[in-house]
């Protein structure tokens, strides 16, 4: 059964989408429980993660319910290619050894580009077709130069005008409204200034508004953090989020963990459609045509 909020009232449609499938056995199967209940309108696959490929053909049946995109992994793990700068042990660098690359110029570019050429293969290999859009684990895909070498392959690839791209950058009002994890919502959004400028101008399509930004604290108020994301809600709003089940090879590789249970234990709740009916939302995609996850 979908969500559906408003009841009968005029209403917003937002896009909740699931970052990281295919990041381990356990993320994945609370995503897949998620779709199945229509509590998400959208999940974004890590293709570098051994469990993408087993786990592809389960979320092909969700195809015609909900986007389904590449979550752009250049900081956890090991990446497809062989990257003897970038990843000279074999293993992406953590999100500040990559942010502070990217400030002093110092990406390797070919690197990098082959890189997300091999992402977005992994992805079409094993799920059959090209994801309807395109994000970022940690946002890495909004930075410069990087943003630019993913628009490139995207458009190299015919997908112009036929994917979206995820802005992470919002309005400072917007951000002040929800008081959730202002300091990395702020500094997200700095890092992504003018992306969705500089995606609309080689021809993609962006949301506008975003929120989701969690401390990942397995002791706060999950449901009561979403909320607060509801707030001010752009015209193409995109709410993240991390739902799934903790197993052993989630522990081994990301930190974030417990939380994911407590994300997903809402999103299956009753709280949860009854917080998208307070707001009077409803869920949607965004890939035309934007169609509803009727009730």
């Amino acid at each position: 059964m979908g969500v559906k909020g408003g009841g009968g009232r005029a209403s917003l449609s937002i896009s909740l989408c699931a970052d990281d499938f295919g990041l381990s056995p356990g993320v994945n199967r609370g995503v897949l429980e998620a779709l199945a209940a229509g509590r998400l309108s959208a999940t974004s696959v890590m293709t570098t993660r051994p469990s993408w490929p087993k786990d592809a053909s389960a979320l092909r049946r969700y195809a015609a319910r909900a986007d389904i995109g590449l979550h752009l992994n250049l900081t956890l793990g090991s990446p497809l290619s062989f990257m003897p700068r970038f990843a000279p042990a074999g293993h992406l660098p953590d999100i500040s050894r990559l942010l502070k690359a990217a400030h002093k110029g110092d990406l390797p570019e070919l690197e990098i580009r082959r890189e997300i050429a091999r992402q977005l293969d992994g992805f079409v290999e094993h799920f059959g077709a090209p994801p309807d859009f395109v994000d970022g684990h940690q946002h890495a895909h909004i930075l410069a130069p990087i943003r630019r070498w993913l628009f490139d392959e995207v458009d190299a690839r015919g997908l112009t005008g036929k994917i979206w791209l995820r802005d992470c950058a919002d309005r400072a009002s917007r951000i002040l409204r929800r008081n959730t994890e202002l300091k990395k919502a702020f500094a997200v959004s700095w890092l992504g200034r003018g992306f969705a400028r500089e995606a609309a101008a080689r021809g993609f399509s962006t949301n506008e508004g975003f929120s989701g930004f969690s401390g990942f604290d397995p002791c706060a108020d999950y449901a009561a953090d979403f909320a607060t994301y509801l707030r001010a809600p752009g015209r193409r709003h995109l709410v993240m989020c991390h739902p799934g089940y903790c197993d052993a090879e989630l522990v081994l590789i990301d930190p974030v963990t417990l939380t994911r249970e407590r994300e997903l234990s809402f999103l299956l709740s009753p709280a949860f459609a009854e917080t998208l009916e307070r707001a009077s939302l409803r869920l949607a995609r965004m890939t035309p045509p934007r169609i509803e996850i009727a009730a």
